[in-house]
């Protein structure tokens, strides 16, 4: 077993990928970047010292660090993943000199949202080309009912969130299923008067929730709503942060559709709110075993994944929030299935780091892959499952890790390499994904 979270991605700007029938290993699977990013502002704002076990080093992580140091937070990164946050107390954060650069994280940005309203500082919240370019109102506008002055560029960053009075507590209804916004807005309430509620229209990942009770925060619970009185203190804790699911993903598609070979995962986090891709996998047949399944503070597993004839299915609507930064693998998994996949109402994949439906459909046409784009989803004709599926060709990733991952282990049914353009932002979330790829027998 190989731990390489510390490894730099390549420092090519494009990738080259060639056929490969067979893949065998057991790996670790690299931290979860919702826990790191969540772990770092907590323990930010709790009194005392936290330390983080598991920490994810990619960029977007690093960013939040970054940005925690500017806000007067004294962060020491140690080796092996192991960080040491000193807290400064709810009310303890300063204000920095310069903008908040937050790279390319738009968990980061939009959780700070929330993390700085209300506060006697003016922020202003950046990003790089990709994040200034996405949408942040569905955020500044529950944050607004709260008593924040938040203002944006049309909707889209920079964000500048201006000095204010005491937030408020507010009872809201999320129009749509996002965590981000749920999160955000309970960070805030943190600081407000009185008792807030969020409730959504379906379950998304409660990462957020689990962090704060560990932190000594009292919740108060009723199916889809959530309940923050405000002034409660953080105390410093340590946090165990699983494996990423969404980094785990791509090794299961590719421990699916391999020809030969098993993989073994370890270390996988298994958050119920988290696991779509495993249900989707499954019920297309995959073959998935739990080797061991155990509790910190999220569940994890170590999981054997073989080569399996997958079917093609229709995603349930309710596992799509489960499952929404899985989909370009998905993708992938639903080319090499016998039978049609159908997929609707994923519109949330139209404003991720890229558009990932037209993304993914136009690197599913260039390697000459059968499909019809929707609004809010995408029908992929599938296979009879044998044999090369892809076609060799160029796929532009845009920019987009998830998607230019994805089409790494197309490589595993292509007849011929698949060259992959724009994918230095995979050291955002998954800075050792080329080192374990080649270690399973992936080939650049």
């Amino acid at each position: 077993m190989t731990d390489v979270n510390s490894t730099s991605a390549t420092p090519s700007q494009h990738w080259y990928w060639e056929p490969v029938s067979r893949i065998r290993g057991d790996i670790l699977i690299p931290g979860d970047k919702s826990v790191s990013h969540r772990a770092l502002m907590l323990g930010a704002v709790a009194e005392g010292e936290s330390r983080i076990h598991g920490f994810l080093a990619g960029e977007d992580c690093l960013a939040s660090l970054r940005v925690l140091r500017q806000l007067g937070v004294n962060i020491i990164q140690h080796p092996a993943g192991a960080v040491e946050v000193h807290g400064v107390g709810l009310d303890g954060l300063k204000q920095s000199v310069s903008p908040l650069d937050m790279g390319n994280a738009g968990t980061a940005m939009r959780l700070f949202m929330g993390l700085l309203s209300g506060r006697s500082f003016e922020s202003t919240l950046i990003g790089d080309q990709s994040l200034m370019r996405r949408p942040m109102e569905r955020v500044a506008a529950p944050l607004r009912e709260m008593g924040a002055r938040i203002s944006t560029s049309e909707g889209r960053p920079p964000v500048c969130i201006h000095a204010g009075k005491s937030l408020q507590a507010i009872d809201y209804l999320l129009p749509v299923a996002s965590a981000q916004v749920k999160s955000a807005i309970l960070l805030a309430a943190l600081r407000a008067g009185g008792t807030t509620i969020v409730t959504e229209p379906a379950p998304t990942r409660d990462h957020t929730e689990r962090m704060l009770q560990g932190f000594g925060v009292t919740l108060l619970r009723e199916g889809l709503r959530v309940g923050l009185a405000g002034g409660q203190r953080l105390q410093g804790t340590r946090i165990d942060v699983p494996g990423d699911i969404s980094s785990a993903a791509f090794f299961l598609v590719a421990g699916s559709i391999a020809r030969e070979g098993e993989l073994v995962l370890r270390n996988v986090g298994m958050n119920p709110t988290r696991d779509g891709i495993l249900r989707i996998l499954r019920a297309m047949g995959a073959d998935i075993t739990v080797l061991e399944e155990r509790r910190l503070a999220e569940p994890v597993a170590d999981l054997l994944v073989r080569p399996a004839r997958l079917r093609g299915i229709e995603v349930p609507s309710e596992w799509v929030p489960l499952a929404i930064d899985e989909f370009p693998a998905f993708f992938v998994a639903a080319a090499c299935a016998e039978g049609r996949s159908r997929l609707r109402g994923a519109a949330e994949l139209r404003v991720k780091e890229s558009d990932r439906l037209a993304v993914m459909s136009d690197g599913l046409r260039a390697l000459g892959i059968e499909h019809a784009l929707s609004e809010d989803g995408i029908d992929i004709a599938g296979s009879h499952g044998e044999g090369d599926i892809f076609e060799g060709g160029e796929i532009d990733s845009h920019g987009d890790h998830r998607i230019a991952m994805s089409f790494a282990v197309a490589s595993l049914r292509a007849a011929a390499p698949i060259r992959i353009r724009d994918v230095a932002n995979v050291a955002t979330s998954f800075p050792s994904f080329s080192a374990l790829a080649a270690e399973v027998g992936l080939r650049q």
